[in-house]
Order: C-alpha cells, then sequence, then structure tokens
C-alpha cells in the first residue's frame, strides 16, 4: 500500500532498481557470502516472482517456493515455509536492504548457541536517526536483546538501534510459531519468545540500510545502487 503511488504492477520484492528486480540484488548480495540455496515466501503476485526466478539456475542457485493462499504475516509466512528448512537459517526481508557481511552474523549466532542453550536467534540492528519510523532494540553489554518497542509506542524519535530486517534462527524457532495464522515476527513471536525466557540476540552494524517498502526508500535505495555501480 505504502509503495503503492511508484510501484502498483508487480510486488515489493520486483521493484526495479535500474534493470534488475531488487530480489535479485539480494540473491547477488547473498551469493557473495556462500549462500546459495533459498525458499522463498510468497504470496501477492507470486507468480510473478516465479515466472522470473524459475529454479535459480540462471543465477547458479536453488530457489524452491512456499506460497501462501492468504497473507500470513511475516510469522504465519515462516511457519508455511517450515517444511523446506533444514538446521539454523537465515532470513531476509523481502523489501529491505542492508549492508552487511552475512558470514560474520551467521558466526556471531554460533558463537552464541554454542555456550547458551536458550539462544533462539541473532537480529540484526541497525541505528537509525528517527526511530520513530521504525521502533527501536534495547540490549545489554553482551548483545541480548532487552526490549523490543513499536513505532507505534515511541513517544519521542531521536537515532536509537532498530531491526534491520535479517536473522539467522534457531532450527526450533519455527516450531513456537502457530501454523496457519496471521502472526508477525516483529510485533508477535519476537516479544513472545524473550517473555518465555529465551533469549534473542542483537548484532549491531553500522553503513547504509534501506527500506524500499516507501517511495522515500525505494528512491533512496535507486541512489545507493547507482552510487556504488559508478
Amino acid at each position: 500500500m505504502r509503495l503503492r503511488s511508484v510501484v502498483s504492477d508487480r510486488p515489493k520484492p520486483m521493484a526495479a532498481v535500474g534493470s534488475q528486480p531488487f530480489l535479485e540484488l539480494q540473491i547477488e548480495h547473498c551469493k557473495r557470502y556462500g549462500i546459495t540455496e533459498f525458499v522463498f515466501c510468497v504470496g501477492f503476485m507470486h507468480e510473478q516472482i516465479q515466472a522470473h526466478f524459475g529454479d535459480g539456475s540462471r543465477w547458479d542457485v536453488s530457489i524452491r517456493y512456499s506460497v501462501e493462499e492468504q497473507l500470513l504475516g511475516t510469522g504465519g509466512a515462516l511457519r508455511n515455509a517450515s517444511a523446506l528448512l533444514r538446521g539454523a537459517f537465515l532470513v531476509l526481508n523481502g523489501d529491505s536492504f542492508k549492508e552487511v557481511d552475512l558470514r560474520e552474523v551467521i558466526g556471531f549466532h554460533e558463537r552464541k548457541s554454542a555456550v547458551n542453550a536458550r539462544a533462539m536467534g541473532t537480529i540484526v540492528l541497525t541505528t537509525a536517526a528517527n526511530a520513530r519510523e521504525f521502533g527501536s532494540v534495547s540490549i545489554d553489554a553482551a548483545g541480548r536483546i532487552l526490549t523490543f518497542t513499536e513505532k507505534s509506542s515511541l513517544s519521542e524519535g531521536g537515532e536509537s538501534l532498530i531491526n534491520a530486517g535479517i536473522y539467522v534462527l534457531a532450527p526450533r524457532f519455527v516450531d513456537r510459531i502457530p501454523y496457519g495464522c496471521v502472526v508477525s515476527l516483529e510485533r508477535e513471536v519476537f516479544p513472545a519468545m524473550l517473555a518465555s525466557g529465551e533469549d534473542l540476540f542483537g548484532y549491531p552494524v553500522e553503513g547504509f540500510f534501506a527500506d524500499i517498502g516507501t517511495p522515500i526508500g525505494y528512491r533512496r535505495f535507486q541512489e545507493y545502487m547507482r552510487e556504488r555501480q559508478a
């Protein structure tokens, strides 16, 4: 809905950035760090995504699809794809981009999991100048996440850590999500994990971040890619 004024004929991940859809750039970013097996959680206009990417062989990757007949939210989409997941897995939003070394994030998660049986996942964090646009996350000195504050609950803006939309999650994580329900990872699943005594860790990273789900964020990412390619 937020992006419809500039992208109305395709799902957000297929928004054009130069000659490529945004999702293709996500694949290329993952490939730089040796990630070649993908599961796409798709719903709205999923036929366009499947027609463009197929099985992924054109990019030397493997792509499988988890199709939602009705939109299930970020948590419900992940639960819907659970049969296609093996071991610990990486999750990336289809409408945001963060420049980050994914190998380092995975290594951080593995180190935390090796010494903490309650570790359920690692969330990449970035600094935003106005947290009211995104909501904020607080962590302790060890990187353990203490609180999530939704943007609607923030009385003031200001610089803060926010969720960058990249997660490394334990295999048992999806078992905590109800099947066939509309569930949000950010608003429901993550806070419930903390409330039940499980641990989530934050991995703060400086550098470029963009949410292409708004016309301003979409233009900002296009400008970033033009500058990087130049």
